[in-house]
């Protein structure tokens, strides 16, 4: 708890900073306070204390999301420095709705009442509709914060009717007490108590962007600016994740039944389709996003296989794609410069113009398509073993083929990089910042693959 308190602090101090004039030094502060914030998150560990009436719940599952989502932060504020720089009397208003987002998130991985669920997504949902349209010189940034308002404000609707239907069924908001209640009552549980079940479904798919609910993600994650993305594609995505698990694992697990085929649909559906359409992006924005799209499957695979023993695996799965994914976008981020489209060409002979930015991005590129020794293939393989261990191996042959679809495009990128001419001869350069974070992120790749089981050990 003490850790939400030091993240809902640094958004007002945010906000602050615009009258106090120490907005030169907000990155800095943000950086330290959300280190601080998950340096607080060991005291609390195995004590699964309760806030607010039980409405939050910090159990190591809570921490462990919470700690992730504190450091995803970090290496995305050191990523996206430039991004609050370049409109520098934005910049304080920026910041808070990033931290407010953060909030939202640890909410989302934390609650134990529905009503403490929804307004977590409202937070993070109502800043990033802004963020997604900050950059206001751009249709397509304008165009991207509209759509995803109009689709979120749609999913949200089907949340809170299944909330209210679960409610009215139950009697109450809070999921252990719906675990409790289902599990005694299976038999005398009215039909409009399994509509929930589904509207509730339907909402928190949407949020982690499960096919066919995702169409938001391609137009939402190309239009906005592209640190935004970067937020959007790591930071928000574990959160949704993690409250998709709580629900599903904590509140409904007795519900399986009603759930667990079309969950099943779902996750193929999540496998097959985005992994195909990204063969004929060109726009590696839009690969990046339905490879975004793409990786759900793998842990809605994990999540399907075993809903209440597959915590371990859906954490380390998330840590590995959320670290490749800011290596992906900080590299983008530098060559995309100015440009609203960037295509594949673009990479062209990057490995010539800036060799360490063409390492971090391979790495990152290599982690994403489940090659060894990175991270994203050790995820990969604990998600499949745990498919086959539960009998779910025609789920893990689909997810093996559309992960050898995923080497494809993802090759495209690497081999425009190192065997073809750039298009401008002059180097790319980098700042001493940017150069020490692809460092940091080719480190904690080997590490993340050298030694799962530290991650492992932190939530099982």
């Amino acid at each position: 708890m003490n850790a939400l308190l030091v993240i809902c602090g640094l958004s007002i101090v945010s906000l602050l900073a615009e009258i106090a004039n120490f907005k030169k030094w907000l990155t800095a502060i943000v950086i330290l306070g959300l280190a601080a914030a998950a340096a607080l998150l060991v005291q609390d560990w195995n004590t699964s204390v309760s806030y607010f009436s039980d409405m939050l719940v910090f159990d190591n599952f809570a921490l462990a999301f919470t700690g992730l989502l504190a450091f995803i932060s970090i290496l995305w504020f050191w990523m996206a420095s430039d991004y609050f720089q370049a409109q520098p009397h934005h910049r304080t208003d920026r910041t808070s709705l990033i931290i407010f987002s953060i909030v939202g998130a640890v909410l989302m991985a934390s609650y134990n009442n529905m009503a403490m669920l929804f307004l977590g997504i409202e937070i993070l949902s109502l800043s990033l509709y802004v963020l997604a349209g900050s950059n206001k010189d751009s249709l397509f940034s304008i165009e991207a914060a509209f759509k995803y308002f109009l689709m979120g404000s749609f999913a949200t609707g089907f949340l809170l009717m299944g909330i209210a239907l679960l409610y009215g069924a139950t009697g109450s908001f809070d999921i252990r007490e719906i675990a409790a209640f289902t599990t005694s009552h299976a038999d005398t549980l009215p039909s409009f108590f399994y509509a929930g079940v589904l509207m509730l479904l339907v909402g928190l798919a949407f949020k982690i962007s499960a096919v066919p609910f995702h169409f938001w993600a391609p137009d939402v994650y190309g239009g906005a600016p592209t640190t935004v993305t970067a937020f959007m594609s790591t930071v928000v995505k574990i959160g949704a994740l993690a409250a998709f698990y709580r629900m599903f694992a904590i509140g409904l697990p007795s519900t399986h039944s009603t759930w667990s085929t079309i969950l099943m649909v779902i996750t193929v559906l999540t496998l097959v389709l985005p992994n195909i359409t990204a063969v004929y992006q060109s726009h590696v924005k839009r690969i990046l996003a339905y490879s975004s799209v793409g990786h759900v499957g793998y842990i809605l695979l994990a999540f399907t296989a075993d809903p209440t023993g597959a915590s371990g695996v859906v954490y380390y799965y998330l840590a590995s794609y959320a670290v490749a994914s800011i290596a992906a976008f900080s590299v983008l981020h530098l060559v995309e410069g100015n440009s609203e489209s960037i295509t594949i060409e673009y990479f062209n002979g990057l490995f010539k113009r800036n060799p360490l930015l063409a390492v971090g991005l391979t790495i990152a590129l290599l982690s994403l398509a489940g090659i060894p020794p990175f991270p994203g293939f050790f995820g990969k393989y604990m998600v499949f073993a745990l498919a086959i261990a539960q009998g779910y191996t025609p789920l893990v042959i689909v997810a093996v083929v559309t992960s050898l679809i995923g080497v494809y495009y993802y090759f495209r990128i690497i081999i425009a990089m190192y065997f073809q001419e750039p298009q401008q001869a002059t180097p790319l350069p980098v700042s001493g910042a940017q150069r020490a974070l692809a460092f940091v992120l080719i480190i904690l790749s080997f590490a993340l693959g050298i030694f799962p089981d530290a991650v492992l050990s932190l939530i099982q």
